[in-house]
């Protein structure tokens, strides 16, 4: 049993660490693919695996065609929009992703990025502060749970809206539960977005939904770039001189943001969420849990294809 361990952007050594004793300790071979730069590396890599642990890396049908052998690919993280998941089915290989292992990463970098934001990005003048305003959670989630956790010791008053998260857990936490994304930003100074790129979520955070926002809105993606309109966001902020977006999602269009919207606009130079030392290792070391749980028990409690 072979587990292939394919990172372009590699583990931290204690995360490599922790998925060698996991693997090895259950028996199977350990191979590491770090900081691949062709396809083709991967493509002669999955030759002969028969489980592969991925992060951001693109698992397409491609690659899948070249995996002979492979029965499960774990993505170490939340999201799995990486993968093919209708190629994985095919080729009768199960897809996983690790929910829950980077959700605090996630959550304390969008708090980060609302002080930030509300501080006027640090650049010297009066800004405001967090205590009182009212957060809006979009997607009641992992990480979504941890950002109202974190939001109560700031003071803020926690709004949410999940379509498919019920009013009673939300309640349990202190949240208040609301019953549309309109209502939602309609409602908030700041929403944290934590929605997943969908068919029926691509694009959906457009110039409609973001005029709801109240006078000096803020709106924080630690999400997906898909879920954004692009277009009509830069739209919005033209006509909407007291808004403010930041993410760690760079944006296509983030040279021309920066020029149109200085003091308003701020992305990471990449995806921050899950770049934390305890983030790395929790997800490193459950996707390699998760292998040997599949493989000795068949347990397929986070498959996400059919």
């Amino acid at each position: 049993m072979k587990v292939l361990v394919a990172t372009e952007k590699p583990f931290a050594k204690v995360a490599v660490d922790g998925i060698r004793k996991v693997v090895e300790h259950a028996g199977y071979e350990l191979v590491l693919l770090e900081k691949y730069t062709a396809k083709q590396q991967l493509l002669d890599a999955v030759a002969d695996a028969d489980a592969l642990i991925i992060r951001s890396d693109n698992v397409d049908a491609e690659v899948l065609e070249a995996a002979k052998q492979l029965k499960i690919v774990v993505r170490a993280g939340a999201g799995y929009d990486n993968i093919d998941l209708a190629a994985a089915t095919a080729h009768n290989v199960v897809a996983m992703n690790t929910p829950g292992q980077n959700s605090n990463a996630v959550a304390e970098l969008a708090l980060g990025l609302m002080v930030m934001a509300v501080r006027n990005m640090y650049n010297g003048t009066s800004g405001t502060e967090l205590k009182g305003k009212k957060l809006g959670i979009h997607a009641y989630g992992n990480v979504g749970r941890n950002v109202a956790r974190i939001a109560k010791g700031f003071g803020m008053e926690i709004y949410a809206y999940d379509a498919y998260c019920p009013d009673e857990a939300m309640v349990a936490d202190g949240v208040t539960p609301l019953h549309s994304a309109e209502e939602l930003y309609a409602t908030c100074h700041v929403v944290s977005l934590h929605i997943p790129a969908t068919a029926e979520t691509k694009g959906s955070i457009n110039y409609a939904l973001l005029a709801h926002m109240p006078k000096g809105g803020l709106l924080v993606n630690t999400a997906r770039k898909e879920v954004i309109n692009e277009d009509e966001l830069i739209q919005f902020m033209q006509e909407r001189q007291d808004f403010r977006y930041v993410t760690d999602i760079m944006p296509a269009a983030d040279q021309k943001m920066n020029e149109l919207f200085a003091g308003r606009y701020f992305s990471t130079p990449k995806k921050m969420g899950a770049q934390t030392a305890e983030a790395n290792i929790n997800a490193g070391i459950a996707a390699a849990k998760q292998i040997v749980d599949f493989v000795e028990n068949g347990v397929r409690r986070f498959q996400v294809n059919k």
